[in-house]
């Protein structure tokens, strides 16, 4: 049960959830609208990460982590189009200057979601112009950060991006389009993700690019219904392959060609970033036209996260299997639990990192695994509702607890190795129940 040598060991978090203070962005523009956010939330003060940052390194080295995942916002370093701030990008410099001088690879993402607001006022992700705006900033970054840090993520979900905010309108800017406007969002974000790339490259090509896939396992809810198969085969093409296809290929693969046939650089990543969280069930529903007549449903009596999410830890050992053919390194970029009560996470860690280590002994390139999260925080439309912190952290008082999730997760980076006897729980029966209120986050 043990883990490569030099295997990365961290947690992941995101600049507007945990930082505080962000106000110049979409999302917290977003915020102020009644209904938006579960509780009427507000995303400051977070986890007053932006000033606390070297406490809580210091906390996570003690857990024997020896990396991290964390984001960039845009929103800070390029207030208006085209005014790079110094200040806030010597602040990112002594963040990872902070890493660094505790021994931990940071792994940097330059998108986690939030646009800067003019980025939003001026079409968002529907504007083809976006696409260079975001590589401008991406390069400038890079060029003076990228001595710092080896790994970048250009993008964080590029599909969770188009699903939310313009399928099912939960999140900014809140749009509900045909399959056709998505298209040409998606299209945008993968020619953002390019144009990025090919600059970065271009002048530092020691550097290690990649984005951060939200990856799901979709299987049809009754094998034995033709339509239901072929549903589940849809949503996988879909949501799963169609990025990955068009960064391996080097063009849009379909549905993204309704909206372009423009072409990239072959390949456009140096590794793959898995955010792996569930699985879903599909049925075959016709009045689910605007989600490829797919109906999400999960299994009676299957466990389940706070979110009401299944936990499905086969699920990751399955999507790593399925990535060894894209020959490159992987990372699992985000996995986690919502467990307010820390009583189904010390399990779900064991089965998922189980689920790794045999991907690994079935040839999957797995070289770092980051925990979905380090702190509880501010988590989008859920607000501080969900809990998936290792540390407790209440945004009123600031006060960080260890949860003791936190101290297994401890023991395992600090030995790299999983314990000798881990138990996973048979899979539920395919029974299937109505979801509710699924996301993809």
């Amino acid at each position: 049960m043990t883990f490569p040598d030099g295997f990365l060991w961290g947690t992941a978090t995101a600049a507007h959830q945990v930082e505080g203070g962000n106000h110049l962005n979409d999302w917290w523009a977003w915020e102020q609208e009644p209904g938006h956010i579960k509780n009427a939330d507000k995303s400051d003060p977070a986890c007053d990460h932006y000033r606390r940052f070297r406490e809580d390194f210091d906390l996570l080295k003690s857990l024997h982590q020896n990396a991290h995942r964390f984001s960039l916002e845009w929103s800070r370093i390029e207030p208006r189009p085209g005014e790079f701030s110094a200040s806030e990008l010597r602040h990112y410099a002594d963040v990872l200057q902070a890493l660094r001088e505790r021994g931990m690879e940071p792994v940097v993402t330059l998108h986690h979601f939030t646009n800067p607001t003019w980025i939003a006022g001026s079409g968002g992700w529907e504007s083809r112009e976006t696409a260079e705006r975001f590589a401008r900033y991406a390069d400038r970054v890079v060029t003076e950060l990228g001595s710092l840090a080896r790994y970048w993520i250009t993008i964080n979900e590029p599909t969770v991006i188009a699903y939310q905010g313009y399928v099912k309108g939960e999140w900014p800017p809140g749009k509900r389009y045909d399959i056709d406007r998505v298209a040409r969002v998606l299209a945008n974000l993968v020619r953002a993700h390019w144009l990025a790339y090919e600059r970065v490259k271009s002048r530092h090509p020691e550097l290690q690019l990649g984005l951060a896939h939200h990856l799901r396992v979709f299987d049809p809810a009754r094998p034995w219904v033709p339509l239901d198969r072929a549903v589940a085969a849809a949503f996988e093409r879909v949501f799963n392959g169609t990025i990955l296809k068009t960064l391996r290929r080097g063009e849009l693969v379909f549905p993204l060609t309704r909206a372009d046939r423009a072409s990239g650089p072959r390949p456009s990543q140096d590794f793959i970033g898995v955010n792996y969280y569930t699985r879903e069930l599909v049925k075959f529903n016709r009045h689910y036209r605007a989600e490829l007549f797919g109906e999400r449903v999960l299994p009676a009596g299957a466990p389940r996260s706070d979110l009401n999410w299944e936990i499905y830890p086969e699920g990751l050992h399955r999507t790593l299997r399925s990535l060894r053919g894209e020959g490159l390194p992987i990372f699992v970029t985000e996995n986690g639990i919502a467990d307010a009560k820390d009583a189904m996470r010390p399990a779900y860690l064991l089965a998922h990192l189980t689920s790794v280590q045999r991907a690994i002994t079935d040839g999957a390139p797995v070289r770092g695994y980051f925990h979905w999260t380090s702190l509880d925080n501010f988590e989008w439309a859920e607000g501080y509702s969900a809990k998936f912190g290792l540390i407790a952290c209440d945004p009123r008082t600031q006060e960080r607890q260890l949860r003791p999730s936190a101290q297994l997760y401890a023991e395992i980076c600090r030995s790299n190795r999983l314990p000798v006897s881990v138990e996973i729980p048979p899979a539920p029966p395919v029974d299937e129940e109505p979801a509710g209120r699924v996301d993809l986050r």
